[in-house]
C-alpha cells in the first residue's frame, strides 16, 4: 500500500519566532522532508532567510503568500513557477506516495497548459510512463501510478492543503 503524506495546513504562526501571522500579512511557506515525511513550515518575512541555510531537512518547495482574511474564500496562492519547481523536484523519486503526488500535480499542470501529453509507453516493470512536454520545450517522464478515483481525491486534497488552495 502507498505511504500517505499528511501535510498540515498553515499553523498560522512563524516557525522561528512563533508570532501569529495576521490577515493580509505576507509570509513564506516551505515544504521540507524531515524523517521521511513532507512537512510544511511558514515563516514571517522578518525571520525568513535563504533556504540554503540548512533548515533541518531537504527543501522541496517554497512560495510567498498572504494570510487571507477569515471571511475570504481561499484560492491557490502559488504561481506557475512554484508548481513546476515542485514537479521537477519530485522527478525520479521511487517512493510510491511521491509518484502519486507527482502524477496528480502533473494533471494540474496539464490543466494549466504548462505540460502537454505527447505519448505513453511501458517501462521494464510494465508500468505506464507518460512523456510530456513542458511549455518551452523540455520533455519529462511521469509514471502513471494507476490511482483509483478515491486515491486521486486523497492526493488532490493533500496537494491542496500544501498549497492552501482548492484544486477542484
Amino acid at each position: 500500500m502507498a505511504k500517505e503524506y499528511n501535510i498540515a495546513r498553515s499553523g498560522g504562526h512563524c516557525v522561528r519566532c512563533e508570532k501569529a501571522l495576521e490577515p493580509k500579512e505576507a509570509f513564506v511557506a516551505t515544504v521540507v522532508e524531515q524523517d521521511g515525511a513532507l512537512v510544511r513550515r511558514d515563516w514571517c518575512l522578518a525571520c525568513w532567510e535563504d533556504p540554503a541555510r540548512g533548515d533541518a531537512g531537504e527543501l522541496f518547495g517554497q512560495w510567498r503568500s498572504v494570510v487571507p482574511e477569515p471571511a475570504a474564500k481561499r484560492r491557490l496562492f502559488v504561481d506557475d513557477d512554484v508548481l513546476m519547481n515542485f514537479f521537477l523536484r519530485l522527478a525520479g523519486d521511487a517512493d510510491a506516495s511521491r509518484q502519486a503526488f507527482r502524477f496528480v500535480l502533473t494533471l494540474v499542470l496539464m490543466r494549466k497548459r504548462l505540460l502537454t501529453y505527447l505519448r505513453s509507453r511501458r517501462d521494464e516493470d510494465g508500468r505506464e510512463v507518460w512523456l510530456l512536454r513542458q511549455r518551452g520545450g523540455a520533455e519529462h517522464e511521469v509514471v502513471n501510478p494507476e490511482l483509483d478515483e478515491e486515491r486521486i481525491a486523497e492526493v488532490t486534497e493533500q496537494l491542496g492543503e500544501i498549497l492552501e488552495g482548492d484544486l477542484e
